[in-house]
């Protein structure tokens, strides 16, 4: 049996990869490949074979998810989220000792400065009654007084 013949044999009969008809034979893996594609079974055996590895990925993949252990995460998120959530129910809830309107000012992005340095809120924007309009910051107290001072000016 010649070399071809041999080649042709291994691929076809036993079912070897080229790499290994290659180290077998002693050629190199461009010349198997070579010999394979010239003969006219090819079409059918790369039919043959995408369909074998096809099923023994998905067998192999059926395997693997049953048995596949996935690590657990130390995924601390919804903790911190429920503390996160707690500690702005606490912030605003409504309490008049609590809140000054400073600090709703510094906490919300509503207001912004006009031309007299007073923060006030766009009138575009609907808000509830408890809400002050605006906030006067030219007061002459200095500003950890009007921290908890209240100022409603509508």
């Amino acid at each position: 049996m010649n070399t071809k013949e041999q080649i042709l044999h291994l691929y076809y009969n036993q079912h070897l990869k080229q790499n290994e008809i290659a180290k077998i034979v002693g050629k190199s893996c461009p010349y198997i490949s070579k010999v394979v594609k010239t003969d006219k079974r090819n079409k059918e055996e790369k039919e043959s074979r995408k369909k074998t590895n096809a099923e023994n990925r998905k067998v192999y993949l059926q395997e693997y998810f049953k048995t596949y252990d996935r690590p657990k995460k130390d995924d601390s998120s919804y903790e911190q989220m429920l503390a996160q959530q707690r500690q702005d129910a606490m912030e605003l809830s409504y309490n008049s000792n609590t809140m000054s309107d400073y600090a709703l000012a510094k906490w919300s992005s509503i207001y912004h400065t006009n031309s007299k340095g007073n923060l006030v809120i766009d009138r575009k924007l609907k808000v509830g009654s408890d809400i002050p309009k605006s906030i006067n910051m030219n007061i002459k107290v200095p500003t950890q007084k009007y921290k908890n001072r209240y100022v409603y000016s509508y």
